[in-house]
């Protein structure tokens, strides 16, 4: 419960730390709740392989929507790419949905100019953004191994603190 209290103390203190800008593709929709079954979704990774959330089922999923040219989304990559390497060999899949309209060369621009690089997927339909009521970038969700929403987070924060991570292994218990 100590990492629940941790979760919900960081998401106050940091939500407002978030990328507004609206995509003509979410409509503001809040469809996915938190304590209900995830939204199955189908998002494409940069090679073109499509990938379907349910597929997932027995791993924690961080679902995190980000765009290249939000300042939050940018400073949270370092931590999410930290977490990503933490969670090597468990049950973990880490999905960055980029929302960029400039799509897969926008995104690899950035990643070689940058040096960074995340598991990344596109929604080109935007039919994940809507299905999440995507409003602004950066918004992650914590999905558990049962497909199960556990926690959204609007705005970036610290994914490879000790809390975020133990908060995250409880998940695949």
């Amino acid at each position: 419960m100590k990492y629940v209290a941790w979760l919900l103390a960081v998401t106050m203190l940091l939500g407002p730390a978030a990328c507004t800008k609206k995509t003509s593709k979410s409509g503001g929709v809040s469809a996915a709740k938190e304590k209900s079954m995830a939204p199955d979704i189908t998002v494409t990774a940069l090679d073109g392989k499509r990938l379907n959330l349910s597929e997932l089922k027995g791993k924690v999923v961080l679902l995190n929507f980000w765009a290249t040219w939000c300042p939050p989304c940018r400073e949270e990559i370092p931590s999410l790419m930290k977490l990503d390497s933490a969670m090597a060999g468990k049950p973990f899949q880490m999905l960055a949905v980029s929302i960029d309209e400039g799509g897969v060369p926008a995104i690899e621009a950035f990643y070689k100019s940058s040096g960074y690089k995340l598991p990344t997927y596109t929604d080109p339909d935007g039919l994940a953004v809507k299905a999440y009521g995507i409003t602004g970038v950066p918004e992650t969700f914590l999905i558990d191994k049962n497909g199960l929403l556990v926690k959204k987070i609007v705005g970036g924060m610290a994914w490879d603190s000790p809390d975020a991570i133990g908060f995250i292994e409880g998940l695949m218990k």
